[in-house]
């Protein structure tokens, strides 16, 4: 199944693409109106006037694991922590001051996305390795809803990656190797060899944010 994936928003400095190690089990929308019912005095049911409507939030919980490919969990946190981190140079989106913490895109295949501002951050440590590095993670995360739609944004499928049938992208972020890449993709982190040999990497170890990799089916 396709990885979920957090990323900036378009026009959102710098990019940041973060994939979820494990997909959701399950997510919650939310969604509330106000309404007044003023004090009256004679009736037992006064009139209830509409205020305004709020913003739909969307929760779920994250689990994170690195305890096969033997990396720190922490390097995917930080990556979801720093969306949250405030850009000074951002301005707009009603902010008094100059800046903000950036507006982010949850996605889950092609068909739906959910823009918004992440308002909430719960990080749970519950496995270690004999060093103290952790390597398991479980995180409770919330999304504000920052731009109006009338039901989850549709998008029209990419192209496949070079044209062949069942070829995926896998696009680079900051801190990912390509044995996790391999373990991501299928399950195997021994598998990275036959990423670089499909893509024709000399220097596996050295990938660079934002480089494009094919992902192919298993031979």
């Amino acid at each position: 199944m396709e990885k979920a994936i957090i990323k900036t928003a378009q026009g959102e400095t710098p990019a940041v693409t973060v994939q979820c190690l494990f997909n959701p089990s399950e997510y919650t929308f939310r969604k509330s109106n106000d309404w007044n019912a003023p004090k009256t005095v004679g009736t037992d049911l006064p009139d209830i006037q509409f205020t305004g409507g709020n913003s739909a939030s969307l929760t779920m919980q994250l689990f994170l694991d690195t305890s096969v490919t033997g990396g720190d969990v922490r390097d995917t946190v930080n990556k979801i922590h720093n969306l949250m981190k405030i850009n000074p140079n951002a301005t707009g989106h009603g902010t008094a001051t100059q800046g903000r913490p950036p507006f982010v895109e949850f996605q889950w295949g092609q068909t739906w996305s959910f823009k918004a501002v992440i308002t909430s951050l719960t990080e749970r440590y519950t496995l270690f390795r004999e060093d103290g590095i952790p390597v398991r993670a479980t995180l409770d995360i919330t999304f504000l809803q920052g731009e109006r739609t009338d039901e989850p944004q549709t998008r029209s499928q990419n192209p496949t990656t070079m044209g062949r049938q069942g070829y995926r992208q896998w696009v680079v972020s900051e801190g990912d190797t390509i044995d996790w890449i391999a373990f991501s993709e299928y399950g195997d982190a021994s598998k990275w060899r036959y990423i670089a040999d499909i893509n024709n990497l000399n220097e596996p170890d050295r990938l660079k944010p934002g480089q494009a990799l094919a992902i192919a089916p298993l031979p």
